[in-house]
């Protein structure tokens, strides 16, 4: 196992109950860690002085760690490309009731903040009570991308390799059955690269600031496939990215399938090798010949 992996797994002693009669051993097993994490931004000052703030407190699965904060940067709006990060110090931090990991993001000079904004967006989760259009409304204000437009079409068949393919790349899942996937995928379905978090917006998170370091987004040449559900708030993230097709594994939700009607987003549901349902941008999905 590599240290990533290894960063992302816990061995802990637990009691096994087994078959009718109860037989009962005590093993050691692996489950997937979870750790709070806090993303800092430094910025500069109108005076050209450097400040820092704390921008948010997440529960994550270590490993990625700078994936991860890029990519939550970018999908809040604070930054809107990769040049406007300057460097990325990752560090630990003892607090009271065990370590904190930190990451401080330091902007490139000159790059504005809207801490307003990064306030706004926390309504935006299909929890919060906020009404459907306020959400996507506001979507449509920080998005910069056109993805209705982008020309991307794959294969019915070639979508259906998905599923196996993404298994095939969870090692983390594969030892502790506790994480979700964020695939990377191209229009021939291969997955070209792959997330994984105890949340699901963090795993895609980490998928986007991959993408955003390597000067690959917008996604206009890839789909994202998603281990779990299709949620209003990964619909959200992969708009912010360009990316043009969302395939799930689970089920959308009704303000997923909205947002993807209202800006062209082919959102691909209850992906299966054999089967799956289309509910927005069909066209882009190629029937066999």
């Amino acid at each position: 196992m590599n240290s990533r992996g290894e960063q992302s797994i816990r061995r802990l002693d637990v009691r096994r109950f087994r078959g009718g009669s109860l037989g009962v051993t005590d093993d050691p097993d692996l489950v997937a860690a979870e750790e709070p994490f806090e993303i800092r931004l430094g910025y500069s000052r109108r005076d050209g002085s450097r400040a820092e703030e704390p921008v948010s407190i997440t529960m994550r699965t270590p490993g990625h760690d700078e994936d991860l904060a890029i990519g939550f940067l970018f999908t809040e709006g604070i930054i809107r490309s990769g040049n406007d990060v300057q460097e990325v110090v990752a560090r630990g931090q003892r607090a009271t009731d065990g370590l904190i990991n930190v990451v401080r993001v330091e902007l490139a000079p000159g790059v504005p903040v809207d801490f307003k904004r990064l306030e706004r967006n926390f309504y935006m989760t299909s929890s919060c009570g906020v009404c459907g259009k306020a959400s996507i409304d506001a979507v449509a204000v920080q998005g910069q991308y056109d993805v209705g437009a982008v020309d991307f079409r794959m294969s019915g068949s070639a979508l259906g390799r998905l599923p196996a393919a993404l298994k095939e790349q969870q090692a983390v899942f594969e030892q502790t059955g506790g994480l979700h996937a964020s695939g990377l995928f191209d229009a021939e379905g291969r997955i070209v690269a792959l997330r994984e978090d105890v949340g699901r917006h963090n795993a895609l998170d980490k998928l986007i600031g991959y993408a955003l370091r390597r000067g690959d987004v917008p996604l206009s040449r890839n789909g994202v496939i998603v281990s779990g559900r299709a949620s209003f708030e990964l619909m959200q993230k992969a708009k912010m990215a360009g990316c043009p097709l969302v395939a799930a594994v689970g089920a959308p939700s009704s303000l997923a399938v909205e947002l993807a009607r209202e800006f062209g987003i082919t959102l691909v549901g209850f992906l299966k090798s054999d089967r799956f349902n289309v509910y927005s941008r069909p066209d882009r999905i190629l029937r066999a010949a």
